[in-house]
């Protein structure tokens, strides 16, 4: 079973059913129960034409949905309008899509969220690990946000800021997580780009650029993570590199700062430096600094603490991390790290096991399971 194929083809098939009439919930109930039954047949006999047969089983299963709760004579008339198998059209709704989620209806949190799971094809823990928040809290956010789009005429797209935000999570998901969307999110962030003239588009397709360019350094062949002091920066990908700094170089000189852009000059900086003992530390806690003030993020000011204790000495990134709650994703990592810079191995180890346990994924799991063992090692006589 190709699951790549079912994702990539999934958005399209959406947008074919909602032009064709569905309302956004149904027509998503309905892609859902096509990619089930795909699931099922296809491993036996795939089609010749996938997208065909999903778009045709898709619109299948809305009209009997639609049948369901309908007269006879309008039923009747729904089973006069299925649509004949056969090729469908090649045509790319996917942006379309992204813009049509992010309804004026909607919250700029809901409207995230509803297209990550309908048209990003990540499932509610995967979103919910990416708001922070718990799993059943994320479900009920979704399913009010489905609930609010079924039935209206999606005639109002939404803001730009709102789907630079889901193409940032998608990426990030893709880049870090067990579904591979990064290429996709930069092929849409791309036509973004093209198609609009605004500062932040650029800028989170330079960041997305930046961090795709040290991809293949991430993880190394017995799967572990390679942080990014370790990374072997001669397979970073320059060509990308390149480009991304020539396009937020443009964005910055338009003299209208956001967040992307501000993230993509933290990238570009650990970019440029030929080894990490060359990073200008001092640079990435001043754009550290910028980012905070736009977005008053605490994820932005934990990252900023790794920064000062790298350009001020540990101390300095200890002191800026007391400033924030412990409860915090990651919190352990980081004070684990900086205290281990400091010298003090059996906290940091203590630290490091305390993160691995709490680490919302298994390679990083492992990774700080692997810190915590080395630190351990070191200190027995």
């Amino acid at each position: 079973m190709n699951e790549a194929l079912l994702r990539s083809l999934t958005p399209s098939v959406l947008g074919i059913l909602v032009r064709r009439g569905a309302d956004f919930a149904a027509a998503e109930d309905a892609v859902q129960d096509a990619l089930v039954e795909a699931v099922r047949v296809w491993p036996a006999d795939q089609p010749r034409d996938p997208k065909g047969w999903l778009v045709t089983m898709a619109w299948r299963r809305f009209l009997d949905a639609t049948r369901a709760d309908a007269a006879r004579r309008r039923r009747e008339d729904l089973v006069d309008e299925e649509p004949t198998p056969g090729p469908a059209p090649a045509v790319d709704d996917t942006l379309q899509l992204y813009f049509l989620c992010a309804h004026p209806s909607l919250t700029p949190s809901s409207a995230v969220a509803l297209t990550l799971r309908a048209v990003g094809g990540l499932t509610t823990r995967q979103i919910a690990q990416a708001y922070l928040v718990p799993e059943a809290t994320m479900a009920q956010r979704i399913s009010r946000a489905k609930r609010t789009v079924s039935g209206i005429r999606f005639d109002q797209p939404g803001d730009v800021a709102t789907v630079l935000r889901v193409l940032y999570l998608v990426f990030n998901e893709g880049y870090s997580g067990d579904v591979d969307l990064a290429a996709e999110a930069i092929r849409l962030t791309r036509q973004l780009a093209a198609a609009i003239d605004h500062p932040e588009v650029s800028g989170l397709l330079a960041l997305m650029l930046l961090h795709n360019a040290r991809r293949a350094t991430r993880i190394a062949p017995d799967g572990s993570l390679v942080p990014l002091a370790e990374q072997d920066r001669t397979r970073w990908d320059t060509e990308s590199i390149t480009e991304g700094v020539e396009i937020l170089r443009a964005a910055l000189a338009r003299d209208r700062l956001g967040e992307f852009q501000a993230q993509a000059a933290i990238a570009a900086l650990h970019a440029d430096a030929p080894t990490a003992e060359d990073t200008d530390w001092v640079q990435i806690v001043e754009w550290y600094d910028e980012l905070a003030r736009l977005t008053d993020s605490p994820v932005v000011r934990l990252n900023r603490a790794v920064a000062v204790g790298e350009a001020d000495g540990p101390r300095a990134g200890l002191a800026a991390l007391a400033e924030l709650d412990d409860s915090l994703p990651r919190h352990a990592a980081v004070a684990a790290y900086l205290h281990e810079r400091d010298g003090d191995l059996a906290t940091a180890a203590r630290l490091y096991a305390e993160a691995a346990q709490k680490a919302p994924n298994l390679a990083e799991r492992d990774h700080l399971t692997r810190q915590a063992a080395r630190l351990n090692a070191r200190r027995r006589p």
